[in-house]
C-alpha cells in the first residue's frame, strides 16, 4: 500500500490550523522539528492536563486528502493544514492500516503508526457541523473516526510534498486503530 504527500504543515505556536511548509523535518522519537506537539510526552494541552507524563503518541498527525472532497460534497472546505494535520497524503487509505504499520517517507524518515486521532469540538469551531462529518457512527453504532492517524517518528529525515509514502505492515496479528 502506497501513497503520496500532498502538503506539510507545522505551527510553533498552539492554535487549531497549521500553515503549510515546502518541508518539514521529523526528529526521531519527538515529532515535528519546531512544531508545538514535538516531545517525548504528551503536548496536546487535554492530555496534558489529565498526566503530562504520558508518553507521546501523537507527534505526527497525518490526513487523508481524499477526506477534504468528501466533506466538500457536504458543503464545508477544508484544505492542507486546516485541521492541524502534519502530514496530508493521497492514496494511501490511512484509516484502513493496523497499529504498528510502519511508514516510509521520503529519503528515510520512518513512522509508526499509533492509532486514529480523536477530533474534538474544535472541529465545530473551525466549521460549524464539520465534526459530525468526521465522527460518526457504523450500522452497528459503533463510533467510526475518520479525521486521520498520529504516529511517533522512528526515523527523523526531511518531508516534502510529492515525496512517497510505503507502508509496511507489522507481522502477526494486525490490531485495529483505536484513538491515542
Amino acid at each position: 500500500m502506497n501513497g503520496t504527500v500532498t502538503a506539510v504543515s507545522s505551527n510553533g505556536v498552539y492554535s487549531f490550523t497549521k500553515p503549510n511548509r515546502d518541508s518539514i523535518t521529523l526528529l526521531a522519537g519527538l515529532g515535528v522539528e519546531g512544531d508545538v506537539h514535538a516531545g517525548v510526552t504528551v503536548k496536546h494541552r487535554s492530555r496534558v492536563a489529565q498526566d503530562p507524563t504520558r508518553p507521546n503518541l501523537r507527534q505526527v498527525h497525518l490526513i487523508h486528502e481524499e477526506l477534504f472532497a468528501e466533506v466538500g460534497t457536504e458543503g464545508f472546505e477544508v484544505a492542507p493544514g486546516d485541521l492541524g494535520e502534519n502530514i496530508t497524503t493521497r492514496g494511501i487509505d490511512l484509516l484502513g492500516l493496523p497499529v504498528g504499520t510502519l511508514l516510509r517517507i521520503g529519503d528515510g524518515a520512518v513512522l509508526e503508526v499509533t492509532g486514529l486521532r480523536n477530533p474534538c469540538l474544535q472541529i465545530d469551531a473551525f466549521q460549524e457541523g464539520l465534526l459530525k462529518q468526521v465522527v460518526g457512527r457504523d450500522e452497528a453504532g459503533n463510533v467510526v473516526r475518520r479525521a486521520g492517524i498520529m504516529s511517533i517518528v522512528k526515523e527523523g529525515g526531511t518531508v516534502r510534498p510529492g515525496d512517497t509514502i510505503e507502508a509496511e505492515l507489522p507481522s502477526g496479528p494486525h490490531r485495529p486503530l483505536e484513538r491515542v
